[in-house]
């Protein structure tokens, strides 16, 4: 297909069509996408971070009173329409005065307990929102002593010569240390137990391999009062869902953990136990910015036109040139072949249409050069076999005339078999003159293949016999089919005819009559010296002769053959042959049966 003419054409006019579609969207977005890109990631930007400042707010309210404020202070820093929607359709908030119509899609659920992570990449896998902490918010007066705890951790370090890290905030308030990305950890003995002996300053100026928890197996300070309460509450939802008591422990941060069994239980127990704490789920609808209007260069489009133009014209001009050398060199081979050359030949280098029209021409002037050879030949075929019957007979009766011989019976007999042999020469001629004019007419009827094939071999038998030769026949079962028998026995007659000529005495010639499929077929078996492969593709050929000494004891006119292949196709059918040398020949009928025709 890629040598194809059509598709050339096609290929090259849709490539010109692209190119100037993609110059002229080029030209029309290159002054707008550097700035819709920037605009696409300041809206993502902001999108991102009033979800996030909405979440907070949910996170650390039980209920969604005096956020007004925080949307309209959201929707005045990012230049966006924020309105905020309970999930029963009730709005909340709206920074849009005169409450217009809302978006067609809400942007976001604000959840605090089911966080969308596809807006919050770096969200806890629990879905849970860092900062709803509920119970686990700690009291001033733990904080500050949880604060002085780890600053004291934090200077025995450095009078230990080891970096203090940095001390860090979780969301309920609990200080901890991190350093090189580890941090303080929680003792898990007893999850619901403050730690036992953690470290001091005392402890941590001694040996540290006789300190637990000194220095790099330093222990963050133990859960508060308030940490504990919540801790055990939390226990208590999870147990049901685990059927068994569960440990429950806080990490650095102050984030409740458990073991890896029951993550699922203890999501669905801080969920149910930080409800009371956050604000309920709101659909959250952020208004799209003001579209600006993009600039255009006329004079980038013109210059690029020009350019695409200017490719167009070249790839055309290509194209074409490409085109018309091989069309004009077979219009140069047909005037050569018009003024007799008939060895005039294109060179095909092209693929597709233009190298199918060379090689069809150069078929075409091989079957014209072909012809004209056969016609000569035909020409000088037909007057040798014309001239022998009437040179014999014409030369019998001057002789007679003269006295030289005796018109006797023998005589006359000779002469008739000339010129029966002359009139046969002839209708055979006619036959294949109204052939090659499309007017050789069969009369089909409904008859019995099997039938005929026998009466064809009882008329045959007597000449098979007085030649040596063994006629047979095998007929499978009943073979109707519609065909004219007079021109049937005539194909057929000829075939055994040929066998016979070819087949040496002491062999066997065989008609064989049975069904393929829809089909009848009718062969004529030899046992004679087969015909060579290459001689093959021209056995049907008028006048063709393996022997080219054309004796009357080896051949005929040459023309039986030819006939015959005739009578099959008007019939709709076929007549083909098969031979090996050494191995004898079979020709075979092959002619639509009535059940195929019905």
């Amino acid at each position: 297909m890629r040598h194809s003419l059509l598709v050339r054409l096609i290929a090259g006019t849709v490539l010109i069509a692209v190119c100037s579609i993609v110059a002229t969207a080029w030209l029309a977005a290159r002054s707008t996408s550097g700035e819709i890109r920037h605009q696409q990631g300041q809206t993502l930007a902001s999108d991102a971070r009033i979800n996030d400042a909405l979440l907070g707010y949910a996170a650390s309210h039980p209920r969604w009173d005096g956020v007004e404020g925080t949307v309209r202070d959201l929707a005045r820093q990012n230049d966006r329409r924020i309105a905020l929607v309970t999930e029963s359709g009730t709005r909340i908030a709206d920074s849009a005065t005169g409450r217009p119509p809302l978006p067609a899609r809400a942007s976001a659920v604000v959840d605090p307990l089911a966080v969308d992570v596809s807006l919050v990449p770096g969200a806890a896998t629990d879905r849970i929102d860092a900062r709803a902490v509920g119970p686990f918010r700690l009291p001033d007066s733990e904080r500050v002593r949880l604060r002085r705890e780890v600053d004291a951790q934090a200077a025995c370090r450095r009078r230990q010569g080891v970096r203090s890290g940095t001390i860090l905030v979780g969301p309920g308030g609990r200080p901890y240390i991190r350093e090189d990305g580890q941090a303080t950890r929680m003792p898990r003995d007893d999850p619901l137990r403050p730690p036992l002996g953690g470290p001091t300053v005392s402890a941590c100026a001694a040996d540290p391999s006789n300190v637990p928890g000194a220095l790099g197996s330093l222990r963050a300070p133990g859960p508060t009062a308030t940490e504990k309460r919540a801790l055990k509450q939390l226990a208590a939802l999870v147990a049901p869902c685990m059927h068994r008591r569960v440990d429950v422990w806080l990490d650095e941060t102050g984030k409740p953990t458990a073991s890896a069994a029951a993550a699922e239980c203890l999501a669905g127990a801080r969920r149910t136990q930080l409800k009371p704490y956050v604000a309920p789920a709101a659909l959250l609808y952020i208004g799209s910015p003001d579209d600006r209007t993009p600039r255009i260069d006329p004079y980038g489009i013109a210059g690029v036109t020009a350019v695409i133009l200017g490719l167009a014209v070249a790839v055309s001009v290509l194209v074409a040139t490409r085109l018309v050398r091989p069309v004009r060199a077979v219009t140069a081979a047909a005037r050569r072949m018009r003024a007799g050359d008939g060895a005039a030949r294109v060179r095909v280098r092209a693929k597709g249409e233009v190298g199918e029209l060379g090689a069809a021409f150069n078929e075409m002037s091989e079957h014209l050069d072909r012809m004209e050879r056969q016609r000569k030949a035909m020409v000088s075929d037909v007057s040798h076999e014309l001239r022998t019957p009437l040179s014999n007979i014409l030369g019998w009766l001057e002789a007679a005339q003269d006295g030289v011989a005796e018109l006797d019976p023998a005589l006359t007999a000779s002469l008739i078999e000339e010129a029966a042999l002359l009139r046969h020469i002839i209708d055979d001629l006619q036959q294949l003159a109204l052939a090659d004019a499309g007017r050789l007419r069969v009369h089909p009827e409904p008859v019995d293949a099997a039938d005929l094939v026998e009466q064809i071999a009882t008329v045959h038998r007597a000449a098979a016999t007085a030649a040596g030769l063994a006629l047979t026949t095998e007929v499978r079962g009943t073979l109707p089919l519609d065909a004219d028998p007079v021109r049937l026995r005539q194909a057929v007659g000829n075939l055994i005819s040929n066998a016979v000529r070819h087949t040496p005495a002491g062999g066997r010639v065989t008609l064989r009559a049975y069904a393929d499929g829809g089909d009848v077929l009718i062969e004529v078996a030899d046992t004679g010296p087969g015909i060579a492969p290459e001689h093959l593709p021209y056995v049907f050929d008028r006048f063709w002769r393996a022997e080219k000494s054309r004796s009357r004891q080896t051949g005929g006119s040459g023309l039986g053959l030819a006939i015959v292949r005739h009578l099959a196709e008007a019939h709709g059918g076929s007549a083909t042959v098969r031979s090996e040398p050494e191995r004898g020949a079979t020709f075979t009928l092959r002619l639509p049966g009535r059940t195929r025709i019905a």
